[in-house]
């Protein structure tokens, strides 16, 4: 009997060293690890949100086949606060423009866009010299382009069409 709880302790024994080779073979692989690193925490950036600044005038050209979008919406913006001398609306030569956007000249001018955007129901905002007045470079004007998006005549696309 004594032989053989010398044969079990020595079958116990390897398997432990056994094992713990095997757990030091993986912690020095590093497919363990003991202590993992804290990883910091890093807080989702706000949403930046407009301003709403009636300081600029407001140019709306309509960029569809629709006639009347930009006295739509020329009416929404003066609705939102804007003077009505300083909105001014027309057309554009094109009738294929996809989205609305409204178009500024420099960075600073960035949170009012965003908030004409906001105020006129969403659209698309784009920084761009396109239409800053060369004879009066310091004019604070935005400008919405009014696309397909607002067209009651535009055609739809394959996911919006439902048969």
């Amino acid at each position: 009997m004594n032989g053989w709880v010398v044969l079990l302790w020595s079958v116990v024994a390897a398997l432990v060293i056994v094992v713990v080779g095997i757990f030091v073979s993986l912690v020095l692989m590093g497919r363990i690890v003991l202590s993992p690193e804290v990883e910091p925490t890093v807080a989702p950036a706000p949403q930046e949100t407009g301003v709403v600044d009636t300081s600029y005038s407001v140019l709306v050209l309509n960029a569809t086949s629709e006639e009347g979008l930009e006295v739509q919406l020329r009416d929404t913006v003066i609705n939102g606060g804007w003077p009505a001398e300083d909105v001014s609306s027309g057309s554009t030569g094109a009738e294929d423009f996809p989205e609305t956007t409204v178009y500024y000249v420099s960075e600073d001018d960035a949170l009012a866009a965003l908030g004409l955007a906001e105020l006129i129901g969403g659209a698309r905002i784009e920084q761009s010299d396109f239409y800053a007045d060369p004879n009066d470079p310091e004019l604070k004007q935005l400008v919405i382009v009014v696309g397909l998006d607002r067209a009651s005549s535009a055609p739809q696309s394959d996911e919006e069409t439902v048969e």
